[in-house]
């Protein structure tokens, strides 16, 4: 289907958020700290041991993806000035190129959302164990926690968007705090005798930014999250754009001042091997050992942070899609302004997965299908990039400011192309694996589409 679709904005507040006081409408702060949230999760208490086998020329490699997700989040930001409904890429790829790529915009970022709740809560465990040692002790009492880390956020979600609010903003100040003392406050502590080798392999100056960018291809994702939440910000058509982009930065800065004092304060031949880089950093600025209790404080609250975020945009792109009738209708019910049944079906299907993780015992399989998830997301972004550049080549001037047609075209190009580096990054598994998921989804839409057309051909009683 190649027509494009007719959007209704959705500007206004919805009838239940004006008559329920546990729903409220997310202001700037809050959609900033909805982005910068599910960007940062647990993977930046791992990321500087994890690229620091490349050596330095891996902050390179940072420098390039950081400028492909700024230019990710403004195209978000001049879409969703356009089209300010709840949905974000899915919204974009139907208004463009219709119902078939938009449903394949919304079953790629579902399936994104719940195997990556469940990898999340996963890796919280690690770092509970740490606080809890008890909890790691059986196989059993891991899952359990598991479940717990999926299930709070859920019910938090499920009480209302307001409280969803006030937890991600509580959630992104706690977790920033040690963050922060160690990307501002090592700094006063680097000593560059710790970097090691700019190039500390055999490769080639472009193999080890490519190959360390693969690892750093994850860390971006979540760029979208102000966008996909759209009807629940308030002037969406101003504050989306500018919290997908305070947001991003706030995180690309993160990173970056992060992983550089890490690089600085940790000796290059102990990161290479370290399993809690900041807990080292941190043990490295003020001695003792207590650095690995507040590190896994603050992870443990990050990657709760982030599950309450990918909790609630898990339910909000089907809910979209429900009310196209390209979901199934269950899914477009709200209560307190939260698609309760997205959040529960969403939260299942993680939990059934980690279950399947703890019982089989399969962390190779659990490995793959979270590599798939970089695939997978990419996949929205790609049909919103090439969105934005439908509408810049086709001369819609509803969608088009005349005067930035230059500069929005630049940034659509480079967005286009983070994209694809992404793809790229991901693997040939994860893309083998990951078509097959999206193939599975062509099934649901057409015995989705083939419901439509049978309801639109029946007489009206």
């Amino acid at each position: 289907m190649t027509s494009t679709a007719t959007l209704p904005a959705e500007t206004s507040a919805p009838p239940e958020q004006g008559r329920d006081r546990h729903a409220r409408r997310f202001g700037l702060p809050v959609a900033t700290c909805l982005v910068m949230g599910n960007i940062i999760g647990g993977g930046i208490f791992l990321l500087p041991a994890s690229v620091a086998p490349f050596g330095t020329i891996s902050l390179v490699a940072f420098a390039v993806l950081t400028v492909g997700a700024i230019a990710l989040a403004l195209v978000f930001g001049r879409l969703a000035e356009r089209h300010p409904q709840t949905g974000g890429p899915y919204v974009y790829a139907r208004a463009a190129f219709g119902d078939f790529a938009g449903f394949l915009a919304a079953w790629s970022y579902w399936i994104t959302a719940w195997v990556s709740n469940a990898a999340l809560a996963v890796a919280a465990v690690g770092y509970l164990t740490v606080l809890f040692p008890a909890a790691g002790e059986r196989k059993w009492s891991m899952c359990l926690a598991a479940l717990a880390v999926q299930w709070l956020p859920a019910l938090a979600n499920l009480a209302g968007t307001r409280y969803v609010g006030a937890v991600q903003v509580v959630a992104t100040v706690l977790k920033f705090a040690p963050l922060l003392l160690v990307a501002v406050g090592g700094l006063f502590f680097f000593d560059p005798a710790n970097l090691g080798p700019f190039r500390a392999t055999d490769q080639s100056a472009a193999g080890a930014v490519s190959a360390s960018a693969a690892i750093l291809l994850f860390s971006y994702l979540g760029v979208e999250s102000a966008t996909v939440s759209a009807g629940e910000v308030r002037d969406p058509a101003r504050n989306v754009g500018r919290a997908t982009v305070i947001g991003t930065v706030g995180a690309a800065t993160v990173y970056l001042l992060g992983t550089v004092a890490v690089f600085g304060l940790v000796a290059h031949d102990r990161l290479v091997s370290s399993t809690a880089p900041f807990t080292d950093a941190v043990n490295a600025m003020f001695g003792g050992t207590w650095g690995g209790t507040v590190v896994a404080c603050a992870a443990v609250i990050s990657m709760l942070g982030a599950l309450n975020g990918w909790t609630l945009l898990s339910a909000q792109t089907p809910y979209a899609a429900a009310k196209d009738g390209l979901f199934p209708k269950t899914f477009e019910t709200k209560r307190r302004g939260v698609p309760v049944v997205g959040v529960i079906v969403t939260v299942a299907l993680a939990s059934a997965l980690t279950v399947y993780n703890y019982t089989a015992g399969t962390e190779g399989v659990f490995e793959s299908l979270v590599l798939i998830t970089t695939f997978t997301a990419t996949v929205p972004y790609l049909l919103a990039t090439a969105a934005q550049i439908y509408f810049l080549l086709s001369g819609q001037r509803d969608r088009v400011h005349p005067g930035r047609l230059a500069r929005d075209g630049i940034l659509a190009a480079l967005a286009f192309g983070f994209s694809m580096w992404l793809v790229a990054g991901s693997g040939y598994a994860a893309v083998y694996q990951g078509v097959l998921f999206l193939f599975a989804g062509v099934l649901v839409h057409a015995a989705m589409s083939a419901g439509k057309r049978r309801a639109a051909a029946s007489p009206t009683e």
